[in-house]
């Protein structure tokens, strides 16, 4: 299996993808517009120098090399919020003391925030069902903090996720039903879907700007206030094993949570190391060598496989030459590797 960064050729296999997706991955709509313009945007992204003051995005795709198709995607945003706003509600508390009354209220509020403008968020992780097996979910999760690791400058220090949120036995979304539908006057997949087609300007419009407070709301939303989807919570489990963790910040939508971390506490990131290839070798045993995640650190050709990759010494590593061809290295090149959990 290969992941590669997408091109705008890929358009096709990519709304073919987006056909078969579920609900609430608005980062991939089926949209032919959309897409163009996303696929541009990751070619003067990935063209450019690192930029502080736009939305640069990288979408790496999964390709079966036997069919030639896109199987999976996992993608970044550089820096949200910097050409369109980015909303969030985040959790607090209000406590309030009457001293005639000797009564207290404790009252949890939900803030409508821009906290993550600037900030690096991963987006578009799916894979076709039939490929989830031997590895291949590890290695398309994990593929997009190698590429943070061997392109930092282009990536923020606090790196976050949105999880989709609780949707019930109808899919609808109880919090949207109890607070959103309110101020849009529209279903929870329409307004999801303007969303990601033209941007969130209807929001800021629409939506009111002071705290509301979870204690007027049916208690059906609060209960699903930070819950991921039961389709979702494998994904929150990834986070979590990198070093995510939800701090109460959620989806305006579905009250999804947001996981975050700091870039360099991210687990895979940790443990990628740079190397030397020292040699090209025909066959390799199992015994000397050790399954990882192998990226050719190339921008403008950006390729991951899964290799066996075998450990001369501390800094040089020999690996198949089948690999290398892939990867469009040689002897000498500079490779990431991230061994597999």
């Amino acid at each position: 299996m290969l992941i590669r960064t997408a091109r705008p050729d890929d358009l096709p296999s990519l709304l073919k993808l987006s056909a078969k997706l579920p609900g609430g991955m608005t980062s991939m709509p089926f949209d032919k517009k959309t897409w163009e313009k996303k696929l541009a945007l990751v070619v003067e992204s990935l063209r450019g120098l690192e930029r502080k003051d736009s939305e640069s995005v990288y979408l790496l795709v999964l390709e079966d090399p036997e069919t030639g198709n896109i199987v999976g995607t996992a993608g970044i945003v550089a820096g949200v919020g910097l050409t369109r706003p980015f909303y969030n509600y985040k959790l607090s508390k209000e406590s309030k003391y009457s001293e005639s009354l000797d009564i207290r209220v404790n009252s949890n509020l939900l803030n409508l925030v821009n906290n993550f403008t600037g900030e690096t968020e991963l987006i578009s992780l799916f894979l076709m069902p039939e490929y989830r097996k031997n590895n291949i979910g590890q290695f398309l999760s994990r593929c997009r903090y190698l590429f943070m690791s061997d392109f930092p400058d282009r990536f923020s220090d606090i790196v976050f996720a949105e999880i989709r949120g609780w949707l019930n036995e109808n899919e609808k979304s109880p919090f949207w039903q109890n607070l959103g539908e309110k101020f849009f006057n529209l279903p929870f997949a329409r307004a999801d879907f303007i969303s990601a087609v033209n941007g969130s300007q209807f929001i800021s419009d629409l939506m009111p700007r002071f705290p509301v407070y979870l204690e007027l709301l049916d208690q059906e939303a609060v209960d699903v206030v930070g819950k991921s989807h039961k389709d979702s919570i494998a994904a929150r489990k990834l986070l979590e094993h990198e070093g995510f963790s939800y701090q109460g910040t959620v989806d305006i939508f579905d009250a999804g949570p947001v996981m975050e971390c700091e870039r360099a506490n991210i687990a895979s990131i940790k443990n990628a190391r740079t190397a030397s290839i020292s040699s090209l070798i025909s066959q390799q045993s199992d015994n000397e060598a050790t399954l990882c995640i192998v990226s050719n650190r190339k921008l403008t050709d950006y390729r991951l496989i899964l290799a066996k990759v075998s450990h001369s010494n501390g800094e040089e590593v020999s690996i198949l030459e089948k690999d290398a061809s892939v990867l469009g290295v040689s002897v000498g090149a500079q490779i990431q590797i991230l061994e597999l959990r």
